[in-house]
């Protein structure tokens, strides 16, 4: 007998726990997401608990000698089917401008079990007592909870509960204002062919206690089964997770795809989705964004975008440092289609001949108007107690990789880098490079420091890509083909090829460090690992670290890849030739104030920054005259008109009261 909602409306009249039994039976015998997709979120949905055939076991990762597979698909994911004490799996946070958003994500629920999760703290000298509460969402079994009047001053212990036993808890730290280095960890691509923990680099975060997370992409590989792969992904970092701010952001494997190229919500109809757009459905590609990121800081411009789709490009403020969160795939324009095909794949040209300024084309975007707007307007703004700024997104500004998969399949340029389309590119630069900010990624596989060129070699701001936390899947190398360094190499580099080079894309890149594996075959020479990023306050420098993933790093160990630790000044995000200077800002009633900078012939803004104490020099980069505006977190209060540049000591001063 077909199983119809008429029949079952006849045999399920009962309510359950506040939600009917009509509902978790039809769900169980329909796919969630429709007839035409089966296998998505197979694992977790219908009756999941008689699954239990597929959940790994200790060694199902392991080949008939021991070692952890290198090829073929990922291993089998954990059990879904876990003591009910245990079903609340992990949470995670972020707190901005007085309100907490907090997510956890639980395992499968069964049909007689309640869908709610409740949230609990217990400040300084109290019990422990219930804020809020909410559903646990189906399909994902996600629960999400907002707690508006947030004290981000104080630490508090939390935990979230689902019926009487089950609880995970952890701390919401208080916002580290004081302190003079704000350190981020810059993680991405965790392989979901290499099952079970991740013991060795939980360990090194753990000691090298970093205020923030930042996991930029690929968190799970298993792409029809996000929620199994993201309970996955929990399990194995969640002693981290627990207890500090965590941004997280999906890129293309979290949604199902190889690549990405979002086309503002498209659908792709082709093999590869090169022709730019989603393959799934958007429910499914909503889940996913949930899970992942409906816990950051509310987006600043929320409106969805194509069929609904959701977006979550935001800013936030951790110890003084102003993260701008990008979403540098769902804008983006496929390649299928809108420039010819000169390579073996729509995305992959390998014709030599081919003019990069060919595919430049009008129309393509990158970051989309509606990013590159926020960009700008996030540039100028300091409030919120920022003093230094910095860019988080999924995948580079360039191409600064060789060769793909193997050490000898070199390519030319690859359009899922974001050194495509040159002209989103260098307007996203840009905007960066107005607030003196670096910019952190993943999705590469490979580790690299850059210092971006726009118009020249060197006059943009730098980008760190972290290493693939486990890289099982795609090898990456940087790996000039003449084997030399390019001009102005790093003095002393323990790394033979650094310096001055052009991207496949025609793009000026100037390579300050680089991770290649040595053995992408042996799991302690495949250049695993993760960045941490050092925002000193005071000095105005930044650090960044690139570390192995089985370096000992909590019993001393020092030894970060060769080329790193690279450390550089914030300004140096500007790389632009200065041509003068303008007169001394002396500030009386105010320290700390925000400058910004404009060329008046082009109305162009040059820069906006928070200074340091009661004196700033403005340098400048032509000869013209320049406008100067000042404010305390916005450059809204004073303006200085018709400044002209001069040599340094002979710019003079100019007294600027608040």
């Amino acid at each position: 007998m077909k199983l119809t909602r008429r029949l079952l409306l006849k045999i399920a009249p009962v309510v359950l726990l506040g939600q009917s039994c009509i509902s978790r039976a039809f769900a169980a015998a329909v796919p969630p997401f429709g007839e035409k997709y089966p296998n998505l979120e197979s694992l977790t949905t219908g009756e999941w608990w008689n699954k239990g055939a597929l959940a790994a076991t200790p060694n199902a990762n392991k080949n008939a000698k021991g070692k952890t597979k290198a090829a073929g698909g990922p291993a089998a994911p954990p059990s879904m089917n876990v003591p009910r004490d245990e079903v609340v799996c992990f949470a995670y946070y972020t707190q901005q401008n007085g309100v907490l958003k907090l997510s956890a994500q639980l395992f499968p629920l069964k049909p007689d079990e309640e869908r709610v999760a409740r949230l609990e703290v217990r400040p300084a000298g109290e019990d422990w007592k219930e804020i809020a509460r909410t559903e646990v969402l189906y399909p994902g079994w996600d629960a999400h909870f907002r707690v508006e009047g947030w004290d981000g001053s104080k630490n508090v212990p939390y935990r979230v509960r689902h019926g009487e036993k089950a609880m995970f808890e952890g701390l919401i730290r208080r916002d580290p204002v004081e302190k003079e280095v704000i350190v981020v960890a810059n993680m991405s691509c965790n392989s979901s062919r290499t099952i079970g923990p991740r013991t060795e680099i939980v360990d090194n975060l753990r000691a090298q206690d970093p205020d923030v997370l930042f996991f930029g992409g690929d968190q799970t590989y298993r792409h029809t089964e996000h929620t199994a792969g993201w309970i996955e992904f929990g399990l194995q970092f969640r002693d981290i997770i627990r207890d500090r701010p965590t941004v997280c952001i999906p890129d293309d494997h979290d949604v199902g795809h190889p690549n990405l190229w979002g086309e503002e919500g498209g659908q792709s109809h082709i093999e590869g989705d090169a022709d730019g757009g989603y393959r799934y459905p958007v429910a499914y590609v909503n889940q996913v964004q949930r899970q992942q990121s409906w816990h950051l800081p509310d987006a600043p411009d929320p409106a969805p975008v194509n069929r609904d789709i959701s977006v979550y490009f935001t800013r936030m403020t951790v110890g003084g440092i102003d993260f701008a969160i990008l979403e540098d795939r769902k804008f983006k324009t496929g390649p299928a289609g809108m420039i010819p095909q000169m390579g073996p794949r729509p995305d992959h040209i390998n014709d030599p001949s081919y003019d990069p300024k060919s595919i430049d084309l009008p129309g393509l975007e990158l970051l989309g108007p509606r990013q590159e707007k926020f960009l700008h307007e996030w540039s100028q703004d300091y409030s919120g107690g920022a003093e230094m700024k910095c860019v988080l997104s999924a995948t580079a500004f360039c191409g600064a990789v060789h060769m793909h998969g193997g050490p000898n399949s070199r390519l030319l340029a690859d359009l899922d880098c974001n050194g495509w389309p040159q002209s989103g590119r260098n307007r996203a630069l840009r905007e960066i490079r107005r607030a003196w900010a670096p910019h952190l990624c993943g999705d590469q596989h490979l580790a690299v420091v850059v210092k971006h060129g726009i118009e020249t070699f060197g006059d943009g701001p730098f980008g760190f890509t972290s290493p693939a936390l486990v890289n099982t899947i795609y090898g990456r190398w940087w790996h000039p083909l003449d084997e030399q360094a390019g001009p102005n190499p790093v003095p002393n580099s323990p790394l033979p090829w650094t310096g001055d080079f052009k991207d496949g894309l025609g793009n000026p890149i100037s390579m300050l460090a680089y991770a290649n594996p040595e053995n992408i075959q042996n799991e302690q020479q495949r250049a695993d690992g993760y960045g941490l990023i050092r925002f000193d306050k005071k000095s105005r420098k930044i650090t960044f670290e690139c570390w192995p993933r089985f370096s000992k790093v909590s019993e001393g160990d020092k030894a970060q890849f060769p080329g790193w630790p690279v450390t550089i000044a914030l300004d140096a995000n500007d790389g632009r030739a200065i041509q003068g200077w303008l007169p001394e800002l002396i500030f009386e009633g105010v320290e700390n104030p925000v400058v910004q900078v404009i060329e008046e012939a082009t109305g162009d803004i040059l820069y906006a920054v928070r200074v340091q104490g009661t004196r700033f020099q403005p340098r400048v980069y032509s000869t013209g005259k320049h406008t100067v505006k000042v404010g305390r977190d916005r450059p809204d209060a004073q303006s200085m008109e018709g400044l002209e540049p001069r040599p340094k000591d002979m710019a003079g001063s100019r007294q600027v009261k608040f």
